[in-house]
């Protein structure tokens, strides 16, 4: 795993002082956090990654509120009934082969992303939970997509699945992007 310096400042010690000040200023903090993603983002692609062992780690909020299966334990049980973005999500993990899980939250997101030991990570979330996630697991490279969110914070949120597939291609031939 590559460690990478820029990451490491902006991660260990940018982001908390960014935090502290989002704490001052509470009505700017998820515009900071926004901004450390974008950063990230940056930064992990610089590091010009090509891989195929990638995992898509995506929030519990993305499935519908009125689904009954539950996706945390095996995402595979998605009946693809398409009224949420899972169905999508699963037809990009079949196409490419990359592991896709759901997580409830950090400690499960921390755990999946240790039992899978993937190169790097593709994760979807809302900013608070994206900028912290990076954060605990560096220096494992993750590119951070944050999520839509027309119903409000964790209901039935959206990704543009484009820029999911944008993701992967970039890590799939290490090029650096836009």
């Amino acid at each position: 795993m590559k460690m990478d310096f820029k990451r490491g400042i902006l991660l260990k010690i940018a982001y908390p002082l960014l935090m502290l000040m989002g704490s001052i200023f509470p009505g700017r903090k998820e515009a900071l956090q926004a901004l450390v993603i974008k950063i990230n983002n940056r930064l992990v692609l610089n590091l010009r990654i090509s891989t195929k062992r990638l995992l898509l780690l995506m929030p519990h909020c993305l499935q519908v509120d009125k689904c009954v299966i539950r996706l945390t334990h095996n995402v595979r049980n998605c009946k693809q009934c398409g009224k949420c973005g899972i169905k999508d999500l699963i037809g990009i993990s079949d196409r490419t082969g990359i592991e896709l899980f759901v997580a409830s939250g950090g400690n499960l997101a921390r755990r999946i992303v240790e039992d899978a030991r993937p190169e790097a990570i593709i994760a979807v979330a809302c900013e608070r939970d994206l900028s912290s996630g990076i954060a605990d697991v560096y220096p494992m490279p993750v590119y951070g997509v944050p999520n839509e969110r027309p119903c409000g914070p964790c209901l039935n949120t959206r990704v543009d699945i484009s820029k999911v597939e944008e993701a992967i291609a970039l890590f799939s031939t290490g090029t650096s992007g836009p």
